[in-house]
């Protein structure tokens, strides 16, 4: 009687671990860390932000802050989860810096920066080897060799651009707006709003100058200011969209060589007012694409990607705040995040995932002017 009754706790002994093994797993598959970058000048913010958020509920928790980091308005993480490079927007005395990261605690170490070599750079990227930064105001792209320990070493490659676009007021010169990869690794894109182009180069990783290898370029319609691109999952459509005008380009995508396919808007027919185009994602099952409008809009369109690429217009919704000018989904496809750069906030919106409407949670995330939003583990 007794050995069963000792046989019997262990058991429930057992059991009680395995569960709390199994809850404390499922809990961790569920909670992502939500990183956002700031503009730090505008209100009263620390740089950037590092939160705990629940994919299940929409629950989110500040976990840590930097502190001092001027303007890091753009930030990507290293594959490995180890590194994270940001921008520092700060005209003529812009730089880029790396930080060490730790994902358990969300704390960000700073390592070092570098000169970006343009005026105020808006957007980076890296794989194992580089780091890729469009400087806006300047108009160049900059390459950045990563060290073993996750520093940047001194530009090692800068692409200057020259020209202009009909918009007097915004295409006075170039504005390298963004540079992204290609799936596979194999190029680089590089959309300039100042000049209506989209630049195509061949990525060299290892190479000591000549990381990225000038093999196409693509004229848009003349004064629509090229923004921001997507790729379909499997890179084969390029979807582009003009800051300027509201266009949304869809293109077909060979080995870099781009023929466009269609055209649409992300602009109301009956509206009047300021158009300022922003953003642009797919949703993670790669079935509808998201993409905001600001301006007087203040907007998100959705599409329903069709088997050949093209979009199919679903709804268009508020983003219930001013300055949509970066979202994100979290990588399970419940929820979309729209970051408002003027009315301080990240609303977060509910996907119906077999219709691709939004709705609003009810949740937001209360912040200095989040320009930056990033999942990672």
């Amino acid at each position: 009687m007794f050995l069963l009754k000792i046989y019997k706790m262990k058991k429930q002994a057992f059991i009680t671990i395995a569960f709390l093994v199994f809850a404390t797993s499922f809990c961790q598959q569920n909670n992502l860390n939500l990183i956002v970058g700031t503009y730090t000048k505008a209100c009263q913010s620390d740089g950037i932000y590092t939160y705990s958020f629940d994919t299940t509920t929409a629950d989110f928790k500040l976990k840590s802050k930097t502190e001092n980091i001027f303007n890091p308005s753009y930030v990507t993480i290293s594959s490995d989860n180890k590194f994270l490079y940001s921008v520092n927007e700060d005209a003529n005395e812009s730089s880029i810096s790396s930080f060490g990261f730790n994902s358990e605690t969300g704390k960000l170490t700073f390592l070092n920066h570098q000169n970006s070599r343009g005026a105020n750079p808006c957007y980076i990227i890296n794989d194992s080897k580089n780091v890729i930064v469009a400087n806006y105001t300047g108009g160049s792209i900059a390459v950045f060799e990563k060290n073993n320990d996750g520093t940047i070493a001194p530009a090692k490659q800068v692409l200057q651009q020259y020209g202009s676009g009909p918009n007097e007021k915004r295409q006075k010169s170039p504005h390298v707006h963004m540079v992204q990869f290609s799936p596979d690794k194999k190029f680089v894109f590089a959309n300039d709003l100042g000049k209506d182009k989209m630049y195509i180069y061949k990525y060299n990783a290892t190479s000591e100058t000549k990381v990225l290898d000038s093999k196409d370029s693509i004229s848009v319609k003349p004064g629509s200011g090229p923004r921001h691109l997507t790729f379909s999952p499997n890179g084969k459509i390029v979807y582009l969209l003009q800051e300027l005008d509201g266009t949304l380009s869809i293109y077909k995508n060979y080995k870099g060589t781009l023929t466009k396919l269609d055209e649409t808007t992300v602009v109301a027919s009956d509206f009047k007012g300021d158009i300022s185009a922003a953003d642009i994602h797919i949703s993670p099952d790669g079935r509808f694409l998201y993409a905001t409008n600001r301006g007087t809009a203040n907007d998100i369109s959705c599409f329903e990607i069709q088997k050949d690429g093209r979009l199919l217009f679903k709804e268009r919704t508020s983003t219930l705040g001013k300055g949509p000018r970066n979202f994100t989904i979290d990588p399970t496809g419940n929820f979309l995040l729209v970051g408002h750069q003027y009315t301080n906030n990240i609303v977060i919106f509910k996907i119906n995932k077999q219709t691709g409407s939004l709705t609003d949670s009810g949740k937001s995330i209360n912040m200095c002017s989040p320009v930056c939003l990033l999942f990672t583990k």
